[in-house]
């Protein structure tokens, strides 16, 4: 299993924690602040998905003006945690 708690920027949420299987399938996410109905219902629809999957599909997700979102920075969070994994 690898785990992440990654500290967001721009956003409402604080942080992200993710956890992936060896298989690199969302095990589990948990934001930390925002809007709770929303990065819960993120939250429950990604799990079971390859982060790759994830990635692509919430990349350059943006909040109103925001040039980033909860979902976004999701992405990026995945995005580290599979970089770690390649070093």
């Amino acid at each position: 299993m690898k785990e992440l708690v990654y500290e967001t920027q721009g956003t409402c949420a604080k942080a992200i924690r993710v956890l992936l299987n060896d298989d690199n399938v969302v095990e589990e996410v948990q934001f930390l602040g925002g809007c709770a109905g929303n990065t819960s219902g993120i939250a429950s629809l990604i799990k079971g998905m390859k982060a790759e999957d994830v990635i692509n599909r919430l990349q350059g997700i943006r909040c109103g003006y925001k040039p980033t979102s909860c979902p976004d920075q999701l992405a990026i969070a995945l995005e580290q945690i599979l970089a770690q994994e390649n070093k």
